[in-house]
């Protein structure tokens, strides 16, 4: 009877497991950018705590030299136009400046033509606006960039 009652408790345990991992939920998130320096996609929302899964795309033609696209998430309050001045001159570190790490949520290394890139994270708790922004020179001054919003 005993071995009875630990398999039906391993059962339902196991059950439980399950269940929880369908409530994880992972939003998916799919960007391109261009060469008219462009996201397709300007903002977005997820809840606190989500698995977030950013695709993106570098669907242009010019090389990477030139045209080349990221995509960097910053935390919340962190200015996107200060971020982008000081990534002009850290081209060595692919537009990333190392100094500026501890801003950073997420991020998406540079890409050239057809290049692709993904990033999963998980979202801030922390409801509010997180800008994020492609730090090539000069992108996110002609509006490459966004927000992503937890709620």
């Amino acid at each position: 009877m005993k071995i009875k009652e630990f398999s039906l408790s391993l059962a339902f345990a196991l059950m439980g497991l399950t269940a929880l991992s369908a409530q994880e939920t992972t939003t998916s998130i799919e960007l391109t950018g261009n060469d008219s320096m462009k996201f397709n996609v300007t903002s977005f929302t997820v809840k606190p705590g989500e698995v977030v899964d950013v695709w993106l795309s570098n669907i242009g033609t010019l090389p990477k030299s030139v045209m080349g696209h990221n995509w960097i998430l910053l935390k919340a309050g962190k200015d996107g136009a200060a971020y982008s001045s000081a990534a002009a001159n850290a081209k060595d570190e692919d537009y990333q400046p190392k100094a500026l790490a501890g801003d950073v949520i997420a991020s998406i290394g540079l890409l050239g033509a057809r290049q692709n890139g993904e990033v999963k994270f998980t979202a801030p708790t922390v409801s509010g606006n997180y800008v994020y922004l492609c730090s090539f020179p000069g992108h996110f001054q002609v509006g490459m960039h966004g927000v992503m919003t937890v709620k």
